[in-house]
């Protein structure tokens, strides 16, 4: 316990939800598969269940277990990082209202708000969130109702400053939503520093072993969380259960696997530093990073990504990601294993040819919790193929 008496990271990790189930003890939540439940009679359910579409006994163990993490009152969880991104839209904004986000927003996210709610009405703006100058303006001009922040930002791993445009956004009148996948909730905490709503992909660093899709909203505004929350119920949206039971035990190891994650890339980073090969490494741990002292600031740690580009161009990139053993190369991020991404052609094709578009020469590395001596050698034999 803290000396305000309430529980560390990890103790929530392992706790939240998990109170032993009253029939047998169990420690562990039951999956419960069935989808629909008996009540006592018409009108008096049980425990407030009646079908899995809406409640569930594993989904709430799971969006307890999330909202703790988050520091949060109310969390939700949702099929997929896409589709817990959808409900905000579809829950908060109506056509005509505007979207400011970073020119450098995942690939997947700058798809679902210019392609499908850009359709339904809902404007957007690209703009450089570390240039506050820039995002004030944009806000004033566009009368934006949300301001998306998503740092660090995928693949760029740029940092912007939560509280300044959580800040920023307040002033306009705008909510701040801010998209905390690549940090995780050990290392970052969005609600904590102003922001009106946490995003994940569950996918990544709280599921953690590849395995599950998930995505999740954590708040503390209730109005905001009956909004999301009834996307989720009325569009069909929710994670199943099963995908609710994996995504909780992989939670529960967050803070030991992050820990290894940052130590491993960490090291990665300033391997990565050395090689003649090598025009910039983008890591926000180095102190040259024009983010550091942000992160440092709002992060515990500097996470378990890291990008670099090759003096060698696109031609560079693609032979080392096509020649590591270790370092698989396919989409995602954040599980145990570690992964190589060309982001140009994988996760970022969608903005080819918008100005959100990733450098061809480009790498993204999510470094996993393997013996770092081994990732070194990995990518020691190929480099040794350019």
């Amino acid at each position: 316990m803290t000396a305000q008496n309430t529980p560390g990271f990890s103790t929530r990790a392992v706790h939240a939800g998990s109170a032993p189930e009253e029939l047998t003890g169990a420690v562990i939540p039951p999956l419960y598969l069935s989808t629909t439940y008996h009540p006592h009679k018409i009108g008096e359910l049980r425990g407030g269940y009646d079908y899995s579409r809406g409640t569930n006994p594993t989904r709430d163990a799971l969006q307890e277990q999330l909202a703790a993490l988050e520091g949060g009152r109310f969390g939700i969880s949702y099929a997929s990082g896409l589709g817990a991104e959808d409900a905000i839209l579809r829950g908060l904004l109506s056509a005509g209202d505007h979207v400011v986000m970073g020119n450098d927003v995942y690939g997947g996210t700058f798809r679902l708000i210019s392609r499908i709610h850009g359709a339904a009405g809902i404007g957007h703006t690209p703009v450089d969130l570390t240039d506050l100058d820039a995002v004030r303006g944009a806000l004033s001009a566009t009368g934006a109702r949300l301001l998306w922040v998503e740092t660090p930002s995928n693949p760029m791993m740029k940092i912007a400053d939560i509280e300044a445009l959580v800040a920023l956004a307040h002033e306009h009148g705008a909510l701040a939503v801010v998209d905390n996948t690549f940090a995780s909730p050990y290392l970052q905490q969005p609600l904590a520093l102003g922001a009106d709503v946490v995003v994940h992909s569950t996918t990544k660093y709280l599921g953690g072993h590849s395995d599950v899709v998930g995505g999740a909203v954590i708040t503390n505004d209730e109005e905001i969380a009956d909004k999301v929350r009834f996307i989720q119920f009325a569009a069909g949206n929710q994670s199943s259960p099963f995908d609710a039971y994996l995504t909780m035990r992989g939670a529960k190891t967050l803070g030991v696997r992050m820990d290894r994650h940052c130590d491993n890339a960490e090291a990665v980073a300033q391997w990565l530093l050395g090689r003649p090969e090598v025009s910039h490494v983008l890591y926000p741990g180095l102190p040259d990073h024009p983010g550091h002292e942000v992160a440092a600031r709002q992060m515990k740690r500097f996470g378990g990504m890291v990008s670099v580009r090759l003096k060698g161009g696109e031609a560079a990139a693609r032979t080392v990601a096509e020649s590591t053993r270790l370092f698989t190369l396919a989409e995602s991020l954040g599980g145990i294993e570690s992964l190589m991404n060309y982001p140009s052609e994988m996760t970022h094709a969608s903005v080819k040819g918008t100005e959100l578009a990733v450098p061809v020469d480009l790498l993204r590395l999510s470094v996993g919790i393997e013996d770092v001596e081994d990732l070194l050698a990995d990518l020691e034999q190929a480099f040794a193929q350019l």
